[in-house]
């Protein structure tokens, strides 16, 4: 595989890639936009470390300097952490500008599929994707994530859509275009902070090596496109789903009244949420994304024994 000129690679990261040993990759805008430093700094170390005990490489992701980084040094994790909402955060259309400028992004999910599938990373853990917006019949607000998710070779493995969005609407879109969504021992999506939605997932794999199987599967197909594969919180740290929705709803009023759109609109809420639920939401989001980063770790483990 070529590598990109303006990707580099990890050295302990490229070595596993050459000897086929599993790596998962991460997102950094949990890092930068996700929670204050230094408890973002910390949560990307520990994610990191859950990969690693599973025996396998952990490659966070990020732009520094105009250049694409799959694996992170723990200065280079201190660095976004420090710097922060500082940090552009980074969707595709704005790849091209920051390594054009030489500047710092923040990898969302689109930009961290697009990177590990330059390096040839096929896992990546992350704790929601993005979606259809609510009111996106009138605001057309869709998150990259799910065209990406239909174009790029990778399985993502996340606990649903992020709640503040419009989940049923979120599922016609992948529907649409092809991406399967798979459910880890559930037949319900689920919804981020609390394990149920009331919606169905496509299919249902009760362990990681089916997760691998069908990986595999779609790669001998030759099938376009990535696979999603959603994670229910686990049940001690899921939130009361009335009261979660009621906060979604309170933050995405005030939203609304300060006309914030785009992609200012999730870390928005996601802070809002927080500041309504005592912190609580927050500390879902960190067990959720843990809790993820096994499961894609044991999966690319079972995928890279399989090969």
């Amino acid at each position: 595989m070529e590598v990109n000129s303006c990707l580099d690679i990890a050295p302990e990261v490229k070595e596993a890639l050459d000897q086929g040993r599993p790596v998962v990759a991460l997102e950094s805008t949990i890092i930068s936009h996700g929670m204050p430093y230094p408890q973002n700094v910390e949560t990307a170390l520990m994610v990191e470390d859950v990969i690693r005990k599973e025996g396998v490489l952990p490659a966070t992701i990020a732009i520094i300097g105009g250049r694409l980084k799959a694996g992170l040094s723990k200065d280079e994790i201190e660095y976004v952490g420090k710097k922060g909402t500082a940090v552009t955060k980074a969707s595709r259309r704005d790849i091209a500008y920051l390594v054009a400028k030489g500047m710092d992004g923040a990898t969302t999910v689109t930009t961290t599929m697009m990177i590990a599938h330059m390096a040839g990373i096929s896992f990546f853990a992350t704790g929601g994707i993005g979606g259809v917006h609510r009111g996106a019949e009138t605001t057309m607000d869709i998150s990259a994530d799910l065209r990406e998710l239909a174009s790029t070779p990778v399985c993502v493995v996340c606990a649903g859509a992020k709640a503040i969005l419009d989940l049923r609407l979120t599922l016609e879109y992948l529907e649409t275009h092809g991406v399967p969504v798979i459910g880890f021992r559930t037949d319900e999506l689920p919804a981020f902070y609390s394990r149920h939605s009331g919606l169905s997932v496509d299919f249902r794999v009760d362990s990681e090596e089916e997760i691998a199987d069908l990986f595999l599967a779609r790669k001998a197909l030759g099938l376009s496109g990535g696979m999603l594969v959603t994670n229910p919180i686990p049940e001690e740290y899921a939130m009361d789903g009335t009261g979660i929705d009621q906060a979604i709803e309170d933050a995405l009023r005030e939203a609304e009244e300060k006309n914030i759109h785009g992609k200012e609109t999730t870390p928005f809420l996601l802070e809002k949420v927080r500041e309504l639920t005592g912190g609580e939401s927050l500390d879902a989001n960190i067990q959720l994304v843990c809790n993820n980063a096994r499961v894609a770790a044991r999966s690319a483990k079972a995928c890279a024994e399989k090969r």
